[in-house]
């Protein structure tokens, strides 16, 4: 049988996770120094509870749960700090996309074709810089909602309970999030 101590070694955390861990706190919150504080924290909170895992997992797969519930911590601080004003603004900015009367797309807001079949590196990397400043430009409810979503595949129950979010608040987000995202991915991509 496999202890604890067995499965656990804390001395080579850094040279092992750090680099994984940088990258995927700061896909998420997109603030490089964040996301190394947040990659200490971790390891000095997983440090202070080596006693109370389980071996049910890897130790890249506990760190990273401890990483991703103190990004979910950052979600929510950000979220908590979002004033109404911002929202209300952001959707009077939205309003004149969609037709009042029908609902259906404005013409001259009509989505193009992004025009990105082709799978060159360079032509990904340009396009994952401008998403990743497009979601800079984003509440940060909505960047958060976005992120948990589409990145960490969150499912909407999960994500509700974690930023406090009625169902009809998180599909009115995410909505109005893509269409931030796609005006902002025309204006800066195509």
């Amino acid at each position: 049988m496999i202890t604890k101590t067995e499965t656990l070694n804390p001395h080579k955390w850094v040279e092992a996770y750090a680099d994984y861990m940088y990258t995927y706190a700061n896909a998420r919150i997109n603030d490089e120094e964040q996301a190394k504080d947040l990659v200490q924290e971790t390891f000095l909170a997983a440090l202070e509870k080596v006693n109370s895992f389980e071996g049910k997992s890897s130790e890249r797969t506990w760190l990273t749960a401890i990483l991703r519930n103190k990004i979910i911590d950052i979600y929510r601080k950000k979220s908590s700090r979002l004033l109404n004003a911002d929202v209300e603004k952001a959707e009077d900015e939205q309003a004149d996309f969609f037709d009042p009367e029908d609902g259906h797309w404005m013409p001259e807001r009509a989505p193009r074709e992004f025009g990105i079949d082709n799978h060159d590196l360079v032509v990904s990397k340009e396009f994952n810089s401008i998403l990743q400043k497009c979601m800079q430009k984003l509440p940060a409810l909505w960047m958060s909602v976005f992120t948990m979503k589409h990145m960490d595949d969150q499912t909407t129950d999960i994500i509700c309970a974690e930023l406090k979010l009625t169902a009809a608040n998180f599909w009115v987000i995410i909505h109005r999030t893509k269409l931030n995202l796609r005006a902002c991915l025309q204006k800066n991509w195509i």
